[in-house]
């Protein structure tokens, strides 16, 4: 299946690029989500008409993805949880646990932006997790998890 790419996808290409791809991953994630259109050609110029708009909106997803990256430079999240007397959790943190306690101290974050590679938390202490505020940023963020009295 030929796509247009219509903003940056990551492992794929940038916009504009004209990339052929399985058409499960087109048909499923690709064009629903809008990342991409069928390389028709009355598609092919309707997005060279659309191009520096979208090239604009891509800049500006950039460029708001690095202020948020700055600003979270030295932050370190604080969470606390029920713990056992080893400093083992009574249950987990999750992706969505610590977007929603980022966004209480101020910093927005989406679940889908946190990347938990081994898994959820399980222990208390201080711990490293990925952000991945845009497809060429990704932040590491310190969770310090605080047993709770």
């Amino acid at each position: 299946m030929d796509v247009i790419l219509l903003q940056k996808v990551a492992n794929l290409g940038n916009i504009g690029d004209r990339v052929k791809v399985k058409s499960g991953y087109g048909r499923n994630f690709l064009l629903p989500k809008g990342k991409a259109t069928l390389a028709t050609t009355d598609n092919v110029a309707r997005f060279e008409a659309r191009r520096e708009e979208l090239e604009k909106a891509a800049h500006e997803h950039l460029s708001s993805a690095e202020e948020r990256a700055a600003a979270m430079k030295d932050f370190k999240l604080t969470i606390t949880a029920k713990a056992g007397t080893e400093g083992k959790l009574f249950g987990s943190i999750g992706t969505s646990d610590i977007a929603e306690a980022s966004t209480k101290t101020g910093f927005k974050l989406e679940r889908a932006e946190v990347r938990m590679p081994n898994g959820p938390l399980r222990m208390v202490g201080e711990h490293i997790v990925a952000l991945h505020l845009h497809a060429d940023i990704d932040v590491p963020l310190t969770v310090l998890i605080v047993a709770e009295e």
